[in-house]
């Protein structure tokens, strides 16, 4: 199973430092759709992916229209994560699909909402307290992005066994 995180415009460069190094780890690849709220040379986006940039899978798009265009929503397994999901993003959805694509919108104001209710039941959402706006977008990618690779049995990921031993 290969799986894909999406960042539609994102603002903040220590967010996306620690989704690369998060992907990085997990060897999931990184679609950055343009404009991004910084440059990719920012300090921040490098401190924050620490020495992982070089062993991240990552594609660029000039925009969000043309990452869909590319990666047709009705033609694979994309789930667009949003506080307003029609499913929770640990149901049963991930298992035994071949690409996983979740697409998060930016910081400050999600996805855009033609294409959440376009899209609608592929909308998933992070359980949380009514009232409160939203998580930290890479802690939400971390949260999302493992619960598939769970429901997949950590597929290609090191498990340490004995240790201590």
């Amino acid at each position: 199973m290969k799986l894909h995180v999406v960042l539609v415009e994102p603002e903040i460069p220590q967010n996306t430092g620690n989704i690369a190094r998060t992907c990085a780890a997990i060897g999931a690849k990184l679609h950055l759709v343009r404009p991004l709220g910084f440059s990719l040379e920012d300090k921040y986006v490098k401190r924050a992916g620490l020495d992982y940039w070089d062993k991240l899978e990552i594609e660029e798009h000039a925009s969000f229209e043309k990452f869909l265009n590319k990666h047709q929503p009705q033609q694979c397994s994309m789930f667009f994560v949003t506080t307003k999901g029609k499913q929770v993003y640990s149901n049963d959805l991930y298992k035994n699909l071949e690409e996983v694509f979740v697409v998060f919108g930016k910081e400050t104001k999600g996805l855009p909402e033609d294409i959440l209710k376009k899209y609608i039941e592929k909308t998933i959402r992070i359980p949380m307290k009514p009232h409160l706006r939203s998580l930290n977008l890479s802690n939400s990618v971390a949260i999302v992005a493992y619960e598939v690779l769970r429901q997949n049995n950590f597929q290609d990921l090191e498990e340490i066994s004995n240790y201590f031993d």
